[in-house]
């Protein structure tokens, strides 16, 4: 097991709440006849720039549900979405940013196997599957020295559409890994992530998060078809974040999700089962998220 366990909507489009992303009438302009039609979906509705500085909730959307989530949490948590193969995404939440912990494991794997293909089956597997902590560290002295793994990581990432997370080159904390300890944002985590399958040579990293450990198999782990990763792990006054990104399979194709929560309690099992909770709200909202893919 790996020991790798910040009150308002927002939208990364601008200052404007998340549902006003979400299916709407036009503000102030009545329903006649020549109207236009509201966007049937979050991330059609993403596109239409004109509603960003609506403000409200429509009742019975993932927006409310999201909202009337969090009102019973003790602690923060986020959630982003976008479609693969997309370019707007919606975000909502009071967490944004902090420790990649272990879905760093991701790019990792990737830079390892792009860099040198006879790398071990094994350590690749065992990092992305069990998130196995040794295997990581095994894959990251493959790529060279703390700053070209460094580097390898961040070229990944640049390669997946994330232009600002910077991965360090030695242990910030002595206990945890390096690239563990990354700040990496939601946004740019969910960014990445739609790129994955559109990027070469990722499919068999891809492939082995779908096979992640049935002990790992909370929050995204309740979809069937999902590949996701998880990562979790302590503060320095011991209080765990827990967070998960991956794809989820959709009638209309797949979504990009990037979740995370951190709970007061600073318990892993609390975060764990926020995380279980946004799952299942999401799993009542599919029709609401249009789904993508590589062009």
């Amino acid at each position: 097991m790996s020991t790798d366990r910040s009150r308002h909507f927002r939208t990364v489009f601008g200052a404007a709440s998340l549902a006003t992303l979400l299916p709407l009438t036009a503000c102030g302009t009545g329903s006649g006849a020549n109207s236009p039609a509201p966007p049937s979906s979050i991330t059609q509705a993403a596109a239409h720039t004109d509603q960003q500085h609506l403000s409200m909730t429509i009742p019975g959307t993932l927006a409310a549900g999201f909202v009337e989530l969090q009102a019973g949490l003790r602690g923060h948590v986020g959630m982003a979405i976008m479609p693969v193969g997309g370019d707007k995404m919606v975000t909502f939440g009071d967490w944004t940013t902090g420790p990649a912990w272990s879905t760093m494991k991701v790019p990792l794997t990737v830079a390892a196997l792009r860099h040198n293909s006879a790398n071990s089956t094994y350590a690749a597997t065992a990092a992305i599957t069990a998130s196995d902590n040794a295997a990581a560290d095994t894959l990251w002295q493959s790529l060279g020295s703390g700053q070209e793994a460094a580097k390898a990581v961040e070229a990944v990432l640049r390669e997946g559409g994330d232009t600002r997370t910077t991965v360090p080159p030695t242990r910030t904390r002595s206990e945890h890994s390096a690239f563990g300890q990354a700040e990496w944002t939601l946004a740019d985590q969910v960014r990445f992530v739609s790129r994955l399958p559109c990027l070469p040579q990722t499919g068999n990293v891809i492939t082995l998060m779908e096979q992640i450990t049935p002990n790992q198999r909370w929050g995204l782990g309740a979809f069937t078809g999902a590949e996701f990763k998880g990562g979790w792990g302590p503060d320095l006054s011991g209080a765990y974040l827990v967070r998960q990104f991956g794809l989820v399979p959709t009638p209309g194709g797949q979504i990009a999700v990037a979740i995370a929560a951190q709970p007061d309690s600073g318990a892993f099992s609390d975060g764990m089962t926020v995380l279980d909770k946004l799952a299942t709200l999401m799993s009542q909202h599919l029709d609401e998220l249009s789904g993508g893919a590589c062009s």
